[in-house]
């Protein structure tokens, strides 16, 4: 399989969000990701292996530092616009506010996935979710989770006003593991991640109604200032699951 010089500069523009968005594709790489890739829903446009295109050309198309064996051009499924802020009857759901890094929204999805959570939404703000270090991050949870990008002041509300809960971690919070947890069975549960440097918004905050605390151990001495984002947010979805058994 040979590669033309113009195929190689539209992959590799494909690292820019704009040229995602124009293409209206992304790209996947490895072995188990592109192996994904092929099990899903989604539609391969094309795959590119390295033992047939070659070792300089599979370079010059990665995103990642040591170029893999294989890469697909994946199409975005359709949907993915913003979504309108309605909340669902039942269920345990995750809102991003503000998730800028790459590595965090991939993990996030991961644990999303893992946990069985039923949606995730993300505000407008947040990283691109078919940015490679996110889809990479992610190991295959892209093409599992449903993920929207929507308002979360107006998706809170629109949970408060089915009769859910919205919760979100905060600094000054009650501790999470003396309250009590509504994991989604009869009506939906919001659980809110705030940015990594800033936590949650004003704006969002103010539509919480639950406000959770992970404590620290020792509880008078703790180390750190926070958690990760990532961190914080698979400890809380694993608390709300292990209510739910």
């Amino acid at each position: 399989m040979s590669i033309s010089k113009k195929e190689i500069r539209f992959l590799s523009s494909l690292s820019r969000k704009k040229y995602r968005d124009e293409a209206g594709v992304f790209v996947v790489e490895g072995e188990k990701m592109v192996e994904e890739a092929l099990r899903s829903g989604f539609t391969v446009d094309n795959v590119y292996r390295r033992d047939e295109i070659g070792e300089a050309a599979m370079a010059r198309i990665s995103s990642l530092t040591s170029p893999s064996p294989v890469l697909a051009v994946v199409r975005k499924p359709d949907g993915l616009g913003i979504a309108e802020p309605a909340a669902p009857q039942r269920g345990l759901f995750l809102a991003l506010d503000g998730i800028r890094d790459p590595g965090n929204l991939g993990t996030i999805l991961r644990i999303a996935d893992w946990f069985g959570v039923d949606a995730v939404y993300a505000s407008e703000d947040s990283v691109d979710l078919f940015n490679p270090k996110v889809v990479q991050a992610t190991m295959g949870a892209i093409f599992r989770v449903r993920f929207h990008y929507t308002g979360i002041p107006a998706l809170c509300r629109s949970f408060r006003t089915s009769g859910g809960h919205v919760y979100g971690t905060f600094l000054d919070g009650e501790d999470m593991y003396g309250m009590e947890l509504d994991p989604g069975r009869d009506r939906p549960s919001l659980i809110i991640v705030g940015n990594e440097s800033n936590g949650i918004s004003a704006s969002v905050a103010s539509e919480v109604t639950d406000r959770l605390f992970i404590p620290p151990y020792p509880p008078d001495d703790p180390g750190s200032e926070s958690l990760n984002a990532a961190v914080a947010t698979a400890l809380t979805v694993a608390e709300f699951r292990r209510r739910g058994r």
